[in-house]
């Protein structure tokens, strides 16, 4: 019961109005970092109130205390908003209580944030009374404190038939290859994003995942699958976003993965094991903007057609086995922002990177790369307004060192030791903003 005597179930917005403004008094905050709750006043109109939506009955459907430094607990009062349709606790700081029950009282709920919050403990099996819910969020950015192990995930899903996006980034769910594969596959098919990066998941990857066709982001990085790389993977279509790091992943992984049209990110890095070979790209280049590849066993050469991937921001490919050279082509990926291709075997010359203005990062340290960096006009390195890190360092390159390379404007570390430069270097002349220089000329 209300203070009031009003039963909740036929709360009237002007009691739902109290229960807002108990709900403030109940909680622990920091009033000179609050935008919503510190400006909450009972002379006003809740459904006014920053963080607060009514629906046409002026009933509260939405409270958003996201980012408030709320500490200590959780009024029951709360669950007493039983119209909300969203709610939205995120980044906060709980310290570390434990999921409180009431949560399954929310049945109109769609939408629940409570990542980052900072609770822990056993995630109730109230939850799984939320059968309305489309997104559900208990992620944390590191290991959190929650577990989902008795009720486990299939039982708090059983009934989720609504659901499109699933985070639940480092819950301890325990799970086998086998379980949590079917429970995923049999009561949310129609997921579209899975993300359980370190959640102590293990293998192999079972092929009921294949259920999945709606499928656009997958998250599973950190987990300990210890077993082959999921070639169907590579069939879903509407696939953005697949991050597979650090999981003792095996196998090869198919061409045709890197070619799906919708492909934005793919983060494959950190599986030893893993072997593949990049595709050729062809001409409209497809979405792809983040290519991390960075310690697999990935070999071969890059192709040509590289320079296809007109939106690539991020790519990282160090410490892989791919050699030959540097494809030209790689001047024209002109939002490149960041580019490590260090700990392969490339062989060739230092293509030119002029016209990528964006770029911050060019790391080729530990190749076989030769030829001078000094060819032709000092506009080889001009264009780089934004690069603040470079490394040659360990290849054969020779010949003289452009002064030009110290005249970029925020360029903060360079490494060039270990080559074959030689000639004198005068770069008094240039105002240079380097904070770590290594080089050795013969």
């Amino acid at each position: 019961l209300l203070p009031n005597g009003i039963n909740y179930t036929f709360a009237t917005a002007q009691s739902e109005k109290q229960l807002l403004l108990q709900l403030k008094n109940s909680l622990t905050y920091d009033s000179s970092l609050s935008t919503k709750l510190a400006t909450w006043h009972e002379s006003t109109n809740h459904c006014q109130w920053i963080g607060v939506q009514c629906d046409n009955q002026n009933r509260v459907s939405v409270l958003d205390l996201s980012n408030e430094s709320i500490t200590g607990g959780i009024n029951d009062n709360l669950f007493m908003l039983v119209h909300l349709q969203t709610l939205n606790l995120a980044q906060n700081t709980f310290d570390s209580i434990e999921l409180p029950l009431g949560f399954g009282k929310l049945a109109e709920l769609r939408y629940l944030n409570l990542s980052n919050s900072g609770f822990s403990g056993q995630i109730p099996l109230d939850f799984s009374n939320l059968t309305r819910l489309v997104t559900l969020d208990l992620s944390s950015a590191f290991y959190s404190s929650l577990k989902l192990q008795n009720p486990n995930l299939e039982k708090l899903i059983h009934s989720y038939t609504n659901l499109r996006e699933l985070y639940l980034d480092g819950v301890n769910i325990s799970a086998k290859g086998y379980n949590w594969c079917n429970a995923v596959s049999s009561y949310i098919p129609n997921l579209r994003v899975l993300s359980l990066s370190n959640t102590y998941l293990t293998g192999p990857f079972d092929s009921s995942l294949r259920k999945l066709r709606f499928i656009s982001v997958i998250r599973l990085d950190g987990n300990a699958f210890s077993s082959n790389f999921a070639e169907f993977f590579a069939d879903f279509s509407d696939l953005s976003v697949l991050t597979l790091s650090s999981c003792n992943l095996s196998g090869v992984v198919p061409k045709k993965l890197f070619q799906i049209k919708s492909l934005e990110i793919i983060d494959l890095s950190g599986n030893r094991y893993l072997r593949g070979y990049l595709p050729e790209f062809d001409n409209n280049g497809g979405s792809l903007r983040n290519l991390l590849l960075s310690y697999t066993n990935f070999s071969g050469d890059l192709p040509e057609s590289l320079g296809n991937l007109k939106m690539l921001s991020n790519f990282d490919l160090r410490g892989c086995g791919f050699s030959g050279m540097i494809p030209g082509s790689i001047k024209n990926l002109s939002r490149l922002i960041y580019l490590d291709l260090s700990q392969n075997r490339f062989v060739g010359s230092v293509p030119s990177f002029a016209l990528l203005e964006n770029l911050t990062v060019i790391n080729l340290h530990g190749n076989r790369l030769t030829g001078k960096i000094s060819t032709g006009s000092s506009s080889h390195w001009k264009g780089l307004k934004n690069l603040n890190f470079l490394d040659l360092s360990d290849n054969s390159i020779g010949g003289e060192i452009p002064s030009s390379l110290f005249a970029l404007p925020v360029l903060k570390v360079l490494y060039l030791s270990n080559n074959s430069f030689s000639g004198s270097l005068n770069i008094s002349s240039y105002s240079s903003s380097l904070e770590v220089i290594q080089l050795n000329i013969v």
